[in-house]
């Protein structure tokens, strides 16, 4: 083989060799992120659903039965996805309202109220169960004030009401956070326009705007069940642990006092994310049925 015949492949084989880096940078620079992503999502799913079938050091589905012939967890389940799914649509349906007369008000009116919303949807937890105890606690400001002129009757923030309400509360700022970018989707013009072939408010919202909402609206209710049947910390310090919801007996099962039992929780676990997964499933196809009858 002659030198120019090597001169002429070499330049060929370098720029391969560049065109090969310059393909792999992305994957170098993705590398950190799988590393983080399987450590701290697919390696502890992986533990939990491997455990969730260990029975007394051997693979069985006595976890999953003693689950299922257990009507006290039967109600943990019926408790979590009832406060879910009520305070997931009072939110969603609250938010919807906000965010539709946020688009109305100055802008400065906007902003903070964006502002508020967004720092109160980080006031959860311990803080937040505090603060609905001085307030709407048995002997809450508002609970007494109330009661003094014979409006509330037998409020129990302790109860399942109670704890409907807190949820509702920590639902509406992050179901407006989520809504408020959907919104700029919709035109002023298309109000107008309806308004003047003679269609009334509700009628330009059932026909026009609620379809052309409904993507982003399925998708913030799915978000907002999953927010509220992973719910702890409130729960917890509101009643100490006393009312039976499915997060609670999970915490219970893997640093009680008494009995502890990682591997039947490990099986509550798997079928709580079962259950999260399914109803994502129906979210999307929701999702998509609504496209296609925008494409027709």
């Amino acid at each position: 083989m002659s030198s120019s015949t090597l001169t002429q492949a070499s330049p060929a084989s370098s720029s391969q060799t560049t065109s090969r880096l310059s393909k792999l940078k992305p994957a170098l620079w993705l590398a950190p992120f799988a590393v983080f992503f399987y450590l701290f999502q697919l390696a502890p799913m992986i533990w939990v659903l491997v455990n969730s079938f260990i029975y007394e050091d051997e693979f069985a589905l006595d976890n999953y039965s003693e689950i299922f012939d257990s009507a006290f967890m039967m109600q943990a389940f019926s408790n979590s996805l009832w406060l879910s799914i009520w305070s997931s649509i009072i939110g969603l349906a609250i938010a919807t309202l906000l965010v539709s007369s946020l688009r109305r008000v100055d802008s400065k009116i906007r902003d903070g109220v964006v502002a508020f919303t967004n720092m109160s949807s980080n006031f959860s937890g311990v803080p937040l169960a505090f603060a609905f105890i001085i307030i709407l606690g048995t002997n809450g400001a508002i609970t007494l004030l109330l009661k003094q002129y014979g409006l509330l009757g037998d409020f129990d923030l302790y109860g399942k009401w109670g704890l409907l309400v807190l949820y509702i509360y920590f639902q509406i700022p992050l179901a407006v956070l989520l809504l408020y970018p959907a919104f700029d989707a919709l035109n002023d013009d298309w109000q107008a326009a309806a308004a003047l072939l003679g269609a009334k408010t509700w009628h330009y919202w059932l026909k026009v705007a609620l379809p052309v909402l409904s993507p982003a609206l399925f998708g913030t209710l799915i978000i907002l069940i999953a927010n509220a049947i992973g719910a702890y910390a409130s729960v917890f310090a509101l009643t100490s642990g006393n009312y039976n919801i499915i997060t609670v007996r999970i915490a219970s099962l893997v640093s009680g006092d008494l009995f502890l039992e990682p591997n039947l929780a490990a099986a509550i676990s798997v079928i709580l994310m079962a259950m999260l997964a399914f109803i994502t499933v129906v979210n999307q196809w929701l999702i998509a049925k609504s496209y296609a009858g925008k494409k027709k």
